[in-house]
């Protein structure tokens, strides 16, 4: 059975194929993934693993995270993060998830957090056209009429307006493996992925 694992994005470079066409790809750099929990109909309403990744000292960690993992030892872990299995029977705590349980041209799901741009508006936010800039149009980047008059009296919800862009989880499917190199934990994705350098991004199998 297969499960996800938590990788940094490392940066964005491009490839050359056996054909000789450019691919954009991104690197990540996978981190220590641990099992530390195991989830079941039976006890949790649901079948999961609980992934810890993130390492850091035990002394820097509150009392009850170390209470918790105590189940993987003197391992120290500030992060934790679930993965939907069909048998977790087949997983058992303190099992290292590594880059090889994934394979080349395999199709994966990317989440992750977007880079935030701040309060923006409607032409940088939803691609708005601009109003005139010439004959003494004043209307150049305004949001313009928002609703109708008495009738309904109000914006109705979702209206497109300003505010803030950005820094939402986004999730990425179908991305596909170009690259594995489990020795020094490098995954090389095709295209781009959410985030910013060093965002830590979760990776899981495609299911559909």
């Amino acid at each position: 059975m297969q499960a996800g694992l938590f990788a940094k994005k490392v940066g964005m470079t491009q490839i050359f194929d056996e054909s000789g066409t450019i691919l954009p790809v991104t690197i990540l750099k996978t981190e220590l993934c641990q099992i530390s929990q195991i989830k079941t109909v039976t006890t949790d309403g649901y079948n999961a693993i609980q992934v810890a990744y993130g390492e850091e000292k035990l002394k820097n960690i509150n009392k009850p995270t170390q209470g918790k993992l105590k189940v993987l030892g003197d391992s120290g872990f500030k992060s934790f993060g679930e993965f939907r299995v069909n048998k977790p029977e087949e997983f058992k705590i303190g099992q290292l998830i590594k880059p090889d349980n994934f394979s080349i041209g395999q199709k994966v799901r990317v989440t992750g957090r977007s880079i935030g741009k701040g309060f923006a508006g409607n032409q940088k936010r939803h691609n708005f056209s601009r109003g005139p800039m010439t004959h003494g149009s004043k209307n150049h980047r305004l949001p313009g009429s928002i609703g109708a008059g008495s009738t309904p009296g109000r914006v109705y919800p979702g209206k497109k307006m300003a505010g803030q862009l950005g820094g939402g989880m986004v999730t990425l499917k179908n991305t596909e493996i170009l690259y594995v190199n489990s020795a020094d934990n490098i995954l090389v994705l095709k295209g781009s992925v959410p985030g910013k350098k060093n965002t830590v991004l979760k990776i899981q199998p495609q299911k559909y």
